[in-house]
């Protein structure tokens, strides 16, 4: 039986039924033509191409007064801040427990650059950049910084530059739970596709500034094709 892959001419819920047919050839044990077979594969290919890493779970800050552990297994993370010039080469998290000095010195870093403010960083935006890098094979990777921390003040500047800026009115910036990152030697739409198989928040796509969005609210994305301002 051979089955003919149709044109992209032909509608939508055709090609649909087209897909399904696929599927019941394989269930029942039919050969596909080499083109099929190339099509299914290259569904799969963004997949394929990440290393399947042990994902980091959410840790817990120390109670008050509770002493910081000395033995687990260390995190940590090698930033570089494109405004500021900073970086910085820290472990924020031993075992299940993060470190609030590390919390301290990464809530400054990642400070809105226009006004020196800092805020509270969600730890798990630290473990999603942790995640990422393991995703990417590169678990002692440095990351570029090219926004963190927002004030609203900063966050409505961005929205006024121009009519369209890919700044949102309720930015996670401003709940300190997103940053805008570059991996070096990594391509964005790579980053990109790297940020969506974590599924761990929004994931932002700016392919004309070059940079991802990563954030640990709702699970969504987007794409932003001008110039997306930080």
């Amino acid at each position: 039986m051979n089955l003919r892959l149709l044109p992209a001419s032909f509608s939508f819920p055709i090609r649909k039924l087209a897909f399904a047919g696929f599927a019941l050839a394989g269930l029942l044990g039919l050969s596909l033509p080499a083109s099929a077979r190339s099509t299914r594969m290259h569904m799969h290919s963004r997949v394929l191409a990440f290393r399947p890493v042990a994902l980091l779970s959410p840790g817990t800050l120390p109670e008050d007064g509770e002493s910081l552990p000395t033995a687990g297994h260390k995190y940590e993370l090698k930033l570089y801040h494109l405004h500021t010039g900073e970086s910085i080469d820290v472990v924020y998290r031993i075992g299940n427990v993060y470190i609030p000095a590390a919390m301290e010195k990464l809530n400054h870093f990642l400070r809105d650059h226009r006004t020196e403010d800092e805020s509270h960083y969600d730890p798990h935006e630290f473990d999603l950049l942790h995640n990422l890098l393991a995703r990417l094979g590169r678990p002692q990777g440095m990351i570029d910084v090219v926004c963190g921390y927002r004030t609203p003040e900063s966050n409505e500047y961005l929205r006024t530059l121009s009519a369209d800026t890919g700044v949102a009115k309720h930015s996670q910036h401003m709940e300190a739970k997103a940053i805008d990152i570059r991996v070096p030697g990594i391509r964005t739409r790579r980053l990109r596709d790297a940020a969506l198989s974590l599924q761990a928040g929004g994931v932002g796509y700016y392919p004309i500034s070059q940079f991802v969005h990563v954030d640990v609210g709702p699970v969504r994305h987007w794409t932003f094709s001008g110039h997306g301002d930080s």
